[in-house]
């Protein structure tokens, strides 16, 4: 029940004065979701703007994860007691000070005016409710709260996204991963791929499931998400913030039969990233249940009772773990063409190309030996394969093109600002130019840099920070980048443009993406005119079985094949290993050729350029980790 009304007064977002405590209303342009510190608190990031159009960014911590605001959405209105403003990087910040309380309004004109808030008492006045009104109203069709919240029919591969939904069915994958099995009334436009589990992981009512699994979709949940996801009960409405819908294809010609959408939600709390469950009464819901009384279910409805086998095998695409159980005597598992007869290499090795195959083989001998000459670099628009570089190329490419001294004087911008130091024991300097998004400076986990005149130790050590770093030199008093060296740095992705096939643009153009959710390096490569060169393992095969042998080229499809992606395996030891085991354990060299493990895969021949040889090609074939793991 409300407090008895007390006069506050409120200051605008332009009006604010350093070392003062506010009282401030504002509408949500970003948010974090509340997370454990490194401390014992949570934490939760919040930027909110007003008419003034001046942005602040407010950092909220406290013993208990309720006592934070809680934000569903961009638009969100919100109402701040009592938070205190002090200067961080020469930009105001709003802190939680004493008697710091909240109040959280759904931005929807249509929506009750229902307060989100942990305090027990709250004064809410009539002028308070003008204000929230005069908000609601300012920010409709602004572009600056433009919510990423979709649905599901209207959900594109390669999106990150905001969904809300129901929970119908939960299963845990593994100590890391969860199954959300999860529906919102409308259908996915693309084949959504189905998480295999055994029948009895699966929990929630088997006919409901069966009658929803044309609308349903499967969200794998990673890390620090699982132990909430694990929490949600069956039948509840839930928010997931930054869902991942990521295309999968099964072939090279990618016919659309054989595309399918994996839904994940990964691990960390970068772009507001992940789960919250909403009152009954909040405005999102509401409109979530009418949406699903209105779904007619009859024409869904089995004749039978059904397994998860059942439901996972009326889908034309699934995962390679669906068929390990039927797989126990091979090394690897097709996740699709399982029905395809086994074809003896004598008969291939006679067959006319192009033809497609399955095969039951060992592998005899492989090429390259040394596994890091294996990682290439291709562009898939002018079809050029290159080697990647190792450590000593990238340290002499860094110490060649981009030495130079960065200009001490360069001003700031209105999209970046930079910082310029000595390095140690070296006569060089190091300028960072942080990229601002919305308009404001970002934690390093989530910040874009252009680092100037940094080394390949200093861009390791830089790159373990910072979310993105693109390497960029001056010339004529401007930035900019060089393709002979990584464009763009996130983690151990070293990823590099194709000199050849990229048009160039002047770094101003990473602007457009300041309303953008996230750092997505294809939408910075898109803006700046690179064509990104994509990494690939390049192997050959020679495989053999008891009426012969051939030679069969592993690349386009080997991401697939070992589950390892290429673009971090230089620079990650632990991959490196990984390889290194999985090849001792598919072509061991103490072993006679009978000793070593049978393989089921899928390969096509193909004529080549010159027409005088068919060559052949592994593709749409996976390690199984299951006997994998008890193999090494």
């Amino acid at each position: 029940m409300s407090a008895p009304a007390q006069k506050y007064v409120y200051t605008s977002l332009d009006q604010l004065k350093e070392g003062t405590v506010a009282n401030v209303f504002g509408v949500v342009t970003f948010f974090k979701l509340p997370y454990r510190s490194k401390g014992t608190d949570f934490c939760c990031v919040i930027v909110i703007v007003d008419q003034s159009n001046v942005k602040l960014k407010c950092t909220f911590f406290s013993g208990t994860q309720d006592a934070l605001p809680r934000i569903y959405k961009i638009g969100d209105i919100v109402r701040f007691h009592r938070i205190k403003i002090q200067k961080f990087n020469d930009e105001f910040q709003g802190i939680s000070s004493s008697g710091f309380s909240a109040l959280v309004f759904e931005g929807n004109i249509d929506a009750p005016l229902i307060p989100r808030t942990s305090s027990k008492g709250y004064s809410f006045t009539a002028e308070d409710q003008k204000t929230v009104e005069t908000l609601r109203k300012w920010q409709l069709g602004l572009p600056i709260f433009s919510s990423s919240r979709r649905i599901l029919s209207d959900v594109q591969p390669g999106q990150y996204f905001d969904l809300i939904c129901q929970l119908v069915g939960k299963a845990e994958v593994d100590k890391t991963s969860y199954l959300l099995k999860v529906w919102d009334g409308t259908k996915c436009a693309s084949l959504s791929w189905k998480c295999y589990v055994e029948d009895n992981a699966l929990e929630g009512d088997r006919d409901m499931i069966s009658r929803l699994q044309s609308f349903t979709i499967d969200v794998l949940v990673y890390d620090n998400h699982v132990e909430l996801a694990k929490s949600l009960k069956i039948g509840s409405y839930i928010v997931i913030q930054n869902v991942h819908a990521k295309l999968h294809s099964t072939t090279n010609e990618c016919q659309e039969h054989d595309k399918y959408v994996e839904f994940h939600l990964h691990g960390g709390t970068c772009y507001g990233r992940g789960i919250t469950v909403p009152e009954d009464n909040n405005f999102g819901v509401k409109e979530l249940q009418k949406i699903l009384d209105a779904v007619d279910l009859k024409q869904n409805q089995s004749l039978h009772p059904v397994t998860t086998s059942d439901i996972h095998s009326s889908q034309m695409s699934l995962p390679f773990d669906a068929l390990e159980r039927c797989q126990q005597l091979s090394v690897t598992v097709l996740p699709v063409h399982q029905q395809w007869q086994i074809t003896p290499l004598a008969n291939i090795i006679k067959s006319k190309a192009p033809q497609k195959f399955c095969i039951r083989a060992r592998l005899k001998h492989f090429q390259p030996c040394f596994l890091y000459q294996s990682v290439k670099l291709y562009c898939t628009k002018c079809n050029s394969l290159l080697d990647a570089p190792d450590d000593q190329s990238l340290s002499k490419m860094f110490a060649d093109c981009f030495n130079g001294n960065p200009n001490r004087n360069a001003p700031d911008t209105f999209w970046f600002q930079s910082a310029v130091w000595n390095t140690e024991n070296l006569d060089r300097a190091v300028a960072i130019h942080f990229v601002k998004k919305c308009d404001i400076l970002q934690s390093p986990e989530d910040s874009l840099i252009l680092l100037e005149g940094g080394s390949f130790k200093e861009l390791c050590k830089l790159s373990s920070h910072f979310n993105t770093i693109i390497p960029v030199k001056s010339k004529d008093e401007q930035l900019e980048i060089d393709l002979s060296a990584p464009f763009i740095i996130q983690g151990n992705k070293w990823l590099y443009g194709c000199i050849k096939c990229s048009n160039i643009k002047t770094l101003e153009e990473l602007k457009s993406l300041s309303l953008e959710v996230g750092w997505d390096a294809g939408k910075i490569a898109k803006a700046l005119g690179v064509e990104l060169l994509t990494h690939l393992f390049v192997m050959n095969f020679t495989l053999e079985d008891e009426t012969g042998s051939l030679n069969a080229y592993l690349w386009r499809h080997s991401e697939q094949f070992f589950q390892i992606p290429p673009s971090e395996i230089l620079m990650d030891s632990d991959l490196q290993e990984r390889l290194l085991k999985i090849m001792s354990v598919l072509c061991p060299s103490t072993e006679q050729i009978s000793g070593h493990p049978w393989m089921n895969c899928c390969i096509q021949s193909y004529n080549s350029n010159n027409g005088e040889q068919i060559c052949y090609e592994i593709f749409d074939t996976v390690l199984s980790e299951q006997d994998l793991d008890r193999l090494l």
